[in-house]
């Protein structure tokens, strides 16, 4: 059935103006709606036994503006019995596309409630009531809300999520477990899907929504349900780039490629040329440490810098950002003619800004290159495989393949980090999608000058990339050449919420600034 569109005003979300067109039914639906007297929800729950949802369907039951149930059901070996008044769908997983077209043909109602946990949903006070009527009131495509985690002792924690926005392209954002459509647009967005995925069908659809429609976090706790991965900020920092996970990472990279085209962001794998003859430099390289307070790690990587093998010159700058636990005295300790200690006369400096003194320091060598004060070389050949990675692929950085160890230098899981999402082709676009490049990062100094990294002490490696790749080709080095030794020191290894969202907040605004770029960059001068 055809439906005639009708325009909304030009509205700011997120700081983005937009255009939003969804059907004369629904503004008619929007226009006349003060209260949720009629039912207008149709809910859709993932559905293994009769018990396990028995709670959630009870909860929903008890809104009146809820209409039908929908079981999701992936499994053949199910009960015949079910909630009374549920219907049962068939369904391969709740991320696939065949999925996501059995919810828009089964969407009868105003709106769409999605809920992707297997465990008891609790929503608050006329919580899903709340939800239909902030999307009905900003002619919202898509609405999310924060919630409460619930303990396996039964204690309620606040999970908060973050806002919606123009480069919020990470295929893990988290929207929390409850999610709410307008029905019209959900059904729009799924007819403009033109793969068939067996992962990447809900990241799919949430892409081409966002291309007509708002979607909108109500900074509200709105519901609560059980969480079932209690492990800490540090453990699940490499989930995205887990070699299991490949099969799922290709179709995220095919769906996220597929909406850079259709928005006007991506970008052809051709690549400006490398000079390296820009300028004068005594030496061929430095290895660039930034340190604040790391007495019990600077040692070891320091001696893994200055123990590097090579034909050329090269030094090691160590950024001393006012340590104050003996860092600083260990590095005076080596009296190395080859390690320039830099003490800043600022305060204000984060990673980066460190890297900025010390890339313009009138001794930093022609190319740049990352060792975290935490972090080791796998052995003395590191440097010089980097450096002719620059020539050997003409590139203005490279980026190499790191593995997990614990201090002690024992790998730990998920091991090896290779990024092979990378490509030639694709890389450039597919880094929108994830959360990093990978390590150790080097750069050519001249253009790492020109660029200038941001002052902060997150993302900025991240957004270098993204502005490097923008006009230049990335080297990789694919064997192992790097250890990221984790411990309780790292300062991403125990983050509470509330910096793990300001973290993700940063970098999808890192995105949204990028995206903006590289639209402009393909438009006809």
């Amino acid at each position: 059935m055809r439906h005639a569109m009708s325009h909304l005003p030009v509205c700011t979300v997120n700081g983005t103006k937009g255009t939003i067109y969804l059907p004369r039914e629904i503004t008619s639906i929007i226009h006349n709606y003060t209260t949720m007297e009629q039912p207008i929800i149709n809910c859709f729950l993932p559905y293994q036994n009769a018990q396990q949802v028995a709670d959630t369907v009870k909860n929903l039951r008890n809104d009146g503006c809820v209409s039908k149930i929908y079981l999701l059901c992936s499994n053949n070996n199910i009960e015949k019995t079910y909630p009374e008044g549920c219907e049962l769908l068939h369904i391969s997983s709740l991320e696939s596309t065949s999925t996501i077209k059995a919810i828009a043909s089964h969407a009868d109602c105003d709106y769409i409630m999605l809920y992707n946990k297997h465990t008891a949903l609790l929503p608050g006070l006329y919580a899903i009531e709340r939800m239909a009527k902030i999307a009905s009131d900003c002619r919202a495509g898509m609405v999310y809300a924060d919630h409460y985690n619930v303990s396996a002792d039964g204690k309620r924690i606040m999970a908060p999520v973050t806002d919606y926005q123009f480069g919020s392209l990470r295929d893990d954002f988290d929207f929390g477990s409850v999610l709410m459509f307008a029905s019209d647009a959900f059904t729009k967005a799924s007819a403009m899907i033109k793969n068939e995925y067996a992962f990447a069908g809900l990241y799919d659809l949430r892409l081409k929504l966002s291309q007509f429609a708002s979607i909108i976090h109500i900074n509200e706790y709105l519901y609560s349900d059980i969480e079932l991965d209690t492990r800490s900020s540090g453990e699940k920092l490499f989930d995205y780039v887990d070699p299991r996970n490949r099969n799922r990472q290709l179709e995220m990279e095919a769906a996220c490629t597929e909406h850079l085209k259709e928005i006007g962001a991506y970008l052809s794998p051709n690549f400006e040329q490398i000079d390296f003859n820009l300028g004068y430099f005594e030496y061929e390289a430095s290895v660039i440490i930034p340190v604040k307070n790391r007495i019990r790690t600077i040692r070891d990587a320091i001696n893994s810098a200055l123990s590097q093998k090579c034909d050329f010159n090269f030094n090691v700058i160590v950024i001393d950002n006012h340590s104050t636990d003996g860092t600083t005295e260990i590095i005076e300790e080596f009296g190395n003619p080859r390690l320039i200690h830099i003490i800043p006369e600022r305060y204000d400096l984060g990673i980066g800004g460190c890297w900025n003194l010390g890339v313009n320091h009138p001794e930093c060598g022609k190319f740049a290159v990352q060792l975290d004060s935490d972090d080791l070389y796998t052995d003395e050949n590191t440097l010089s495989k980097i450096v002719n990675a620059f020539y050997e692929q003409n590139c203005a950085m490279v980026v190499g393949t790191y593995m997990l160890t614990d201090l002690n230098k024992n790998m730990i899981a998920p091991g090896i980090i290779d990024h092979k999402e990378w490509t030639p082709e694709n890389g450039r676009n597919n880094a929108l999608r994830i959360n990093g490049f990978g390590a150790p990062r080097a750069f050519y100094t001249p253009m790492l000058r020109k660029i200038k990294i941001p002052n902060t002490s997150y993302g900025e490696d991240y957004a270098m990339g993204l502005n490097f790749s923008r006009y230049y080709q990335i080297g990789r080095i694919w064997e192992p050449i790097y250890l990221c030794r984790r411990w309780d020191g790292n300062s991403d290894a125990s983050l509470d919420i509330s910096k793990v969202n300001a973290n993700n907040l940063y970098k999808d605004r890192i995105r949204t600034w990028e995206l903006q770029a590289r639209i402009t960059l393909n438009q006809p001068a």
